[in-house]
């Protein structure tokens, strides 16, 4: 059977992608279907033909995975923050869990028996919702030229406007929010990717979840906040907002953040803690608390850093006279974390 561009096919999904995209063949001739689950039957259409495989687009789910749940979110289709967000979470687990499993095999090149010795089952979350303690939201104009600011759709940089991240800190909205309200009465301008102008690119959200300060850093295309006060007296209205901050980034990159960052209300820097987990996964006495810029790099997650950093402590079984040495450190949470039960660090 010969398969072309915009063709519509009947598929069961069969098996999942590295990157969550469901997979099942017609005749043999393997499909790539985003947003689909194993057990699916799907009415999808062809975007693009390979000589031995082809993209599609799903267009109807004409029988559902006993697996498929309703994505909480109802930007998750055409926004590319999430993947296999249709999936119950007890099956995302079981898909990373695997995942890991053979780049270990493929890539490692270690054996099934060697990690069947070794390999211990994935520790999910008791709530994977509202954990980030990190946003970057672009901003930009909607095809009627309004202003909005969400994230990129999936492969591309068309934003998709979302002011509520359901991964993200309840604050946040809250946060873009002011913003929206402070560009509209300012007139201060939008960076267009395209020709490189304009003046506000991206906002940046840190959430402490020890204190519950909230940092605001907005990323310009230049060193001058038109009407600073007035933004000022908008995030004045959250109370969790303690830091507000400015970083200025004129190159025409993807990358978000600039070397010049500036305080402009509050203070420069939060503070988050992070405890240590005994063996029965209940926190100890034992924790750190780091302070944190725009600029730091801190582990997104804290709940399973907790957990991560306590069973790399386990496993190491310091004995209180070795030496650690902690690579591309950040702000240093694995090394303090570690300090107090080596010699050295």
């Amino acid at each position: 059977m010969r398969f072309e561009k915009n063709q519509l096919a009947e598929v069961r999904i069969e098996d999942i992608g590295s990157e969550g995209e469901g997979i099942g063949k017609v005749d043999g001739f393997p499909l790539f279907v985003k947003d689909t689950v194993v057990g699916d039957l799907v009415r999808v259409k062809l975007t693009k033909v390979k000589k031995n495989y082809a993209f599609a687009r799903l267009e109807e789910i004409l029988e559902e995975s006993a697996d498929r749940i309703t994505p909480p979110c109802p930007k998750y289709r055409a926004c590319g923050g999430c993947q296999i967000q249709q999936l119950s979470y007890g099956k995302q687990l079981e898909f990373k869990q695997k995942k890991v499993w053979n780049d270990l095999l493929r890539i490692g090149g270690f054996t099934e028996r060697e990690l069947s010795e070794v390999f211990l089952p994935i520790l999910g979350m008791e709530e994977p919702w509202r954990y980030r303690n990190k946003a970057q939201y672009p901003v930009g104009r909607d095809k009627e030229g309004s202003v909005i600011t969400g994230f990129y759709a999936g492969r591309t940089h068309s934003i998709i406007a979302n002011t509520d991240c359901l991964l993200g800190a309840k604050e946040n909205e809250a946060v873009l929010m002011a913003v929206l309200n402070y560009v509209k009465e300012s007139g201060c301008s939008i960076y267009n990717e395209e020709t490189g102008k304009g003046l506000l690119r991206h906002v940046l959200i840190r959430k402490s979840r020890a204190t519950g300060e909230v940092m605001v850093c907005l990323i310009l295309n230049g060193r001058k906040l038109p009407g600073q006060e007035l933004l000022i007296r908008e995030f004045q209205k959250i109370p969790e907002i303690v830091s507000i901050s400015i970083n200025v980034n004129t190159e025409q990159t993807n990358v978000i953040l600039g070397k010049e960052t500036v305080c402009i209300s509050g203070k420069p820097q939060i503070e988050d803690t992070l405890w240590l987990w005994d063996e029965e996964g209940q926190r100890t006495g034992e924790h750190v608390t780091y302070r944190i810029s725009p600029n730091s790099f801190y582990q997104v997650n804290p709940v399973q850093t907790e957990r991560l950093y306590s069973l790399a402590l386990q496993y190491a079984g310091l004995t209180g006279t070795e030496i650690v040495w902690d690579l591309y450190c950040g702000i240093g949470t694995i090394s303090l974390f570690l300090a107090g039960h080596a010699g050295k660090v």
